[in-house]
């Protein structure tokens, strides 16, 4: 009977599938995208690997589960105005048009 407890034993055998080049994979993404948006300031991503646990009868599994958290884009603030009328409007309510002669 082979025993194992040892993690890098566990991460053979759960490789059988490919996890290890689907973790590796997610891992390239997460940081190329980090690398990216990080040049100009801050990124932050997670790669997340997930083990559930279950024993019925005395019968051990596991299935792996991989989470991935990608940077986001940063996104620019658009500035609006909320009129009396319960609208929105990009000019500044307490500010004259130049143009229109208010």
């Amino acid at each position: 009977m082979a025993l194992t407890n040892a993690p890098t034993d566990f991460q053979q055998l759960l490789d059988r599938d490919g996890l290890l080049a689907d973790l590796g994979n997610e891992m390239r993404d997460v940081l190329a995208k980090l690398a990216e948006l990080g040049e100009h300031g801050k990124a932050k991503g997670s790669l997340t690997l997930t083990l559930d646990f279950a024993v019925e009868d005395g019968v051990l599994s596991t299935v792996p589960d991989i989470k991935v958290k990608k940077p986001k884009e940063r996104r620019r603030s658009i500035t609006f105005f909320v009129t009396p009328e319960g609208g929105i409007s990009t000019s500044h309510p307490r500010q004259r048009d130049m143009f229109n002669g208010d």
